[in-house]
This record gives structure tokens, C-alpha cells and sequence, in this order.
């Protein structure tokens, strides 16, 4: 059985309820319905619509959920978090009162080689989340030198990337393509010098990975077009939340938030990012680096002045 522990619940229970008991919850990334499952526990008045567009995390989460589907409380949408008002209007439930983002990859998606996101386990080049046509192995294979190492600077903030990037391509033009992730892992490791590997602190291929996924499923877009897409969806009163694992999403997040402000839609409340305590970090590696921020709207336009 694949665990799934949620990442900073009681924050975001706690958030969602600050000004009143929320009747309508979109959980924009439901997986395998951690969150979900707790919202339709803790208010049993509220229903929740959760987004995802990987079907097998999906599939799982209507058999998790089978007792708030069957009660008229829940509902699923497979699909993009980029087209939320599409997906929202469609149940008829009217504006929901929070949108919740929990970003990245899910427990279920690295705990399956065949999915290709581990860098860690033998399987596939694949690193799709949802039904998309390009996969990592299409980037790592088709990409040029120059095209590698934009990539992994700009989405993997891999400081070695021109050096990685090089290895790569030596490798495709002497040996063939690269198919799996250890082919992958392994190059890369062939890359870098042994000192240096041993100074990093992290896996060597940690943020190649991570790159490579980030540009297979679009992540930064999708989030800018379905941070847009929530602020225009949810109720005059509710709020948007998002939990994101690094720099380059948190940014995203911190970008729309000013703005909103600037433009008199609300408030970012708390001001700051919520972080992890050390007790759940014990418990959850995972919450090591999540940040949760929170945007709440205004009834009445505001001035961002005041």
C-alpha cells in the first residue's frame, strides 16, 4: 500500500475555517484525496470537488471516497488545475468558498517505477502526470546541448547543468539514446566529477529529475493559468490557498498574490508563508520545504493602499 500523509493539514483546515465554516471546497491536485477526505470529515455540511489529471490517482480516490461519492458530497474531475472554471462550473455548485493547490509530484507517482519520476528506481522515461503526449525521454533525447542546459538552469536550478548537458549529448552521439532512468541517473553521474559528487549534499541527478518532469507536465504555466483561474472562481469571500516545494513555484505563488493585492481583490493572510513545525517534519520528510500561502478575498473591492 502506497502511504499518502498529507503535507500541513490542520494548517490548511485551520486556514480554510478562519472566517466561517466553508460550504464548497475545490481541491484543485485531490490524488489520492488526503485533503478531501479530512474536509468532507470536518464539515459535514460542505462539499468538495477534487481536480486531478492523473487517472490512476483518481481511481483510487473513488474507491477511498466511495461513501461521500455516493452521498452527493464529492465529486471528481480528471482534468488540469489550468481550466478550473471550466471544471467548476460544470458541477453547478455555484462559487466555492476555498480552492486549495497542494503542488509537485505525488507519493503515488514516485513509488511507481513505471511512472518514471524516481530517480531512485529503474523504470521508463516517462514522467507524464496526466494523458500528455511528450515524455522526458522525448526532452532528454531530442533536446540540443544548448536546450538541455537552459532547462535544467531554469527548472532544475542545477548550478552544473551546462556540464550535465554536455554529458548527455556526448553520450547520446556515442552510445544511442538514453530509455531509462537509470541510463539516465548513471550519465549523469558520468558527467560530474567524483569530488564534486561528493560535495553536493543531494542526489546528482535530483534536480535534472525535477526539471525534467516541471517541463514534460508545463508546471510553471499550468500554475499561473490555474492561479488566474481560481482567483476569478472563488466565492467574494473565500480564499486561495496553495502549498508549493520549491523556489521556482513559490515565486509563481508570491507573484499572483502581490498583484491580486495590488489590484484591491484582498489580502495575503497570514502575510507570511506557513511552514512545517518540527514535529511534522519528523514525521514527514516531505513537509521539509512545503510553504503554505494564503490569499483571501474581499467582498468589495479594496484599496491596496490601505
Amino acid at each position: 500500500m502506497i502511504e499518502h500523509v498529507p503535507v500541513l493539514l490542520e494548517e490548511v483546515v485551520t486556514q480554510l475555517a478562519r472566517e466561517f465554516s466553508p460550504r464548497f471546497i475545490v481541491d484543485a491536485t485531490v490524488g489520492l484525496g488526503g485533503y478531501a477526505e479530512r474536509f468532507l470529515l470536518e464539515w459535514p455540511s460542505c462539499r468538495v470537488l477534487g481536480i486531478d489529471q492523473d487517472p490512476m490517482a483518481l481511481k483510487r480516490t473513488l474507491e477511498r471516497l466511495s461513501g461521500p461519492l455516493a452521498a452527493g458530497r464529492f465529486r471528481v474531475a480528471e482534468g488540469n488545475f489550468r481550466c478550473l472554471q471550466q471544471i467548476i462550473s460544470e458541477t453547478g455548485w455555484g462559487k466555492p468558498d476555498g480552492v486549495v493547490f497542494d503542488l509537485g509530484v505525488s507519493n503515488l507517482q514516485l513509488s511507481l517505477s513505471e511512472r518514471g519520476f524516481s530517480f531512485q528506481e529503474e523504470g521508463p522515461l516517462d514522467m507524464r502526470m496526466g494523458r500528455g503526449e511528450t515524455t522526458a525521454e522525448d526532452l532528454i533525447n531530442n533536446l540540443s546541448e544548448a536546450e538541455l542546459r537552459r532547462l535544467f538552469r531554469d527548472y532544475g536550478e542545477e548550478p552544473h547543468a551546462a556540464t550535465i548537458a554536455r554529458g548527455i549529448v556526448k553520450h547520446r552521439d556515442q552510445k544511442g539514446p538514453i530509455l531509462t532512468t537509470a541510463e539516465l541517473v548513471n550519465v549523469i553521474r558520468n558527467a560530474l566529477p567524483a569530488p564534486l559528487q561528493r560535495k553536493m549534499n543531494r542526489h546528482p541527478a535530483r534536480r535534472v529529475f525535477q526539471a525534467l518532469r516541471i517541463a514534460v507536465n508545463d508546471e510553471m504555466e499550468a500554475l499561473r493559468e490555474g492561479l488566474n483561474q481560481a482567483v476569478l472562481s472563488v466565492s467574494e469571500n473565500g480564499c486561495v490557498l496553495v502549498v508549493s516545494y520549491h523556489s521556482l513555484e513559490d515565486r509563481i505563488v508570491k507573484h499572483a498574490f502581490n498583484e491580486w493585492e495590488k489590484d484591491g481583490r484582498g489580502r495575503r493572510m497570514p502575510r507570511k508563508a506557513i511552514q512545517a513545525s518540527p514535529e511534522e517534519v519528523q514525521r514527514n520528510y516531505k513537509s521539509r520545504s512545503a510553504m503554505l500561502r494564503v490569499f483571501r478575498m474581499q467582498g468589495r473591492e479594496i484599496d491596496p493602499g490601505r
